[in-house]
């Protein structure tokens, strides 16, 4: 997969053809939660068999949205990067929805919209409150969380941001080091500080390396807990009364 910025150098339908398949696009769906899951789960993830599956898995890997980690015996499959699951979320923007037709498929939806991951990363409810929570105690700076329409220019719903520069503070990186997440371990290639515009809630939430530790972090504390629907996240007790009394975060029960 084209890894450049100019879209006339990329090879758009190549990539395009490989997502256009419902099975494979369900298997997508699956590893947007970031996690690397084996053949047989996504072959039920998809509602296909096993060597069904299989041939679509190879197909994703010739097209490098995916990637197969060996562990002992068995296999291993992930998205290939946080921007193959950005231009999931696009799409998801501008793809018309699957229709609801049961209460199941209605309360997975609420569940979304509550607490999700997008891709490695808070989303929902959650993530834009807490984004909101760490601006507003100054852990971040540069901007106000909210997608703004009238004058948005690179900002687009479900996809990364590009209109605003947000930055960590003194004080906020001494905050979140207390809390648990060292900003200075964090330096590499992927960019600290990102945002996305969320697709639900059309305010900003949290993403690039930050975002992932954080997120990490709220896991090992069991403060949040993955539910038993793809990307769905639980807000624990200990989180909804951790969350509050560290960032200010407050939810609606």
């Amino acid at each position: 997969m084209a890894t450049t910025t100019d879209a006339r150098d990329a090879d758009i339908a190549r990539a395009a053809a490989a997502i256009a398949d419902p099975s494979r696009a369900r298997v997508l769906r699956a590893l947007l939660e970031g996690r690397a899951l084996p053949a047989s789960v996504l072959a039920g993830e998809a509602g296909v068999s096993a060597s069904t599956v299989s041939g679509h898995l190879a197909k994703l890997l010739e097209a490098g949205v995916v990637r197969v980690e060996r562990h002992g015996r068995h296999r291993y499959y992930r998205l290939t990067g946080p921007a193959v699951g950005e231009a999931l979320e696009a799409l998801a923007r501008i793809a018309p929805p699957l229709p609801v037709t049961s209460l199941r498929q209605s309360t997975h939806a609420h569940a979304l919209r509550r607490a999700r991951t997008c891709y490695d990363h808070v989303a929902g409810a959650l993530g834009v409150t807490l984004m909101a929570a760490l601006l507003e105690r100054g852990v971040l700076e540069g901007g106000d969380g909210r997608f703004h329409p009238e004058t948005a220019e690179g900002d687009r719903l479900s996809a990364p941001g590009k209109d605003t520069t947000y930055r960590l503070t003194a004080p906020g990186r001494a905050e979140l080091a207390a809390f648990g997440v060292d900003a200075d371990e964090l330096a590499g290639r992927r960019q600290l500080i990102r945002y996305c515009v969320d697709w639900t809630e059309q305010r900003h939430h949290l993403a690039g390396a930050l975002g992932a530790a954080l997120t990490d972090r709220l896991f090992a504390l069991d403060w949040i807990r993955r539910g038993n629907r793809r990307r769905v996240i639980n807000l624990t007790d200990a989180g909804r009364t951790g969350l509050e009394r560290t960032f200010g975060v407050v939810l609606d029960a």
